[in-house]
């Protein structure tokens, strides 16, 4: 396993990171605590030292957490400080941390979510504690200081904040900056091959100001497996089998036949590529990538030893192309 700091933190991250949010969801091997501890087990057995889980997560809001709690203490007590454990507030919860009245970037809500989310993990920190989307009413200095207060009380190590556009990433930089409080050190975005609209604003503005991007859905939700092909089902129990059926339809399907000759030429797995494309982006810390199987943990973390050179990094970028900059004058 490789291993990279976070953004100029000093917090050290294994290149692949576990993506928690299949914990404890319906239909899925690791819809059971046995298949949680199973994953997560095979996971630090490959040297995965980050968790990337959510309060949102499962098949009800902190089933995930509760999950991955459960497995910590069948991993033992000891594994606790091999592992750099994220959790994520701001989704609507439907009640399940209190009433929010959408305001969950406030410091009322904020205080109230970290301490579900702790005791539903059984752990006394989090590593890392991020703002999982801006909920467009509180302002950022209020959910900042909220955040600075967590650090100072120990409960959390480090923020982060994930979905945010660039002005935004700019503004909470500016604010935190002018607070003088703990700044953000990570931006958790959407970005893989085929959808790199992250390069437009959220890469150059981690670029400037430091921050580690870890993104998510690094596959395209199985599109970049080369386990789907047009004009063919979807194999059974695939997750595009029985939800979000409208990615097949819309997938660009002539992209991605090249993707898989590239893949065959070269003899590597799809996933595999999609990954070290993206392990090969200057700003990226760590890919979150799910998985609910100890053999598709072995298959993400194997991406670190696929070395693509800059001739094939020329020709993925030639079959998706990054997008066009808006010229703004």
């Amino acid at each position: 396993m490789e291993y990279r700091q976070l953004g100029q933190s000093g917090l050290t991250v294994s290149a692949i990171g576990l993506g928690c949010n299949n914990l404890g969801r319906a239909g899925t091997p690791t819809e059971t605590q046995e298949g949680t501890n199973t994953v997560l087990r095979s996971a630090r057995e490959a040297g995965i030292n980050l968790f990337d889980i959510a309060d949102i997560y499962g098949k009800t809001p902190g089933a995930a957490e509760t999950r991955f709690g459960q497995a910590l203490k069948y991993l033992g007590t000891q594994e606790r400080e091999n592992m750099v454990i994220v959790s994520k507030f701001g989704m609507n919860m439907n009640g399940a941390a209190g009433a929010d009245y959408g305001a969950r970037g406030s410091r009322a809500y904020i205080m109230r979510a970290v301490e579900h989310s702790l005791t539903r993990l059984g752990v006394d920190h989090l590593d890392v504690y991020i703002y999982h989307t801006p909920d467009g009413i509180t302002p950022i200095d209020e959910t900042l200081r909220a955040l600075d207060t967590l650090i100072a009380q120990g409960k959390v190590r480090y923020i982060a904040h994930s979905n945010q556009a660039g002005w935004q990433i700019a503004q909470a930089e500016y604010v935190a900056r002018e607070l003088g409080c703990e700044r953000f050190i990570a931006a958790e975005n959407h970005y893989n091959l085929i959808d790199r609209r992250a390069e437009l604003e959220v890469i150059p503005a981690a670029r400037e100001l430091q921050l580690g991007v870890l993104p998510y859905f690094p596959l395209a939700n199985g599109l970049l497996t080369g386990k789907y092909r047009q004009h063919q089902q979807a194999p059974e129990g695939s997750r595009l089998s029985h939800s979000r059926k409208e990615y097949l339809r819309q997938a660009p399907w002539e992209q991605l036949e090249q993707f898989f000759t590239f893949a065959r030429e070269r003899e590597l797995p799809e996933a595999q590529i999609a990954l070290s494309w993206l392990l090969a982006q200057d700003t990226v810390s760590s890919v979150i990538a799910g998985a609910t199987t100890p053999e598709q943990i072995h298959m993400n973390v194997q991406s670190t030893q696929v070395a693509l050179n800059q001739s094939d990094i020329e020709e993925l970028n030639h079959i998706f192309p990054a997008p066009p900059k808006i010229a703004l004058f």
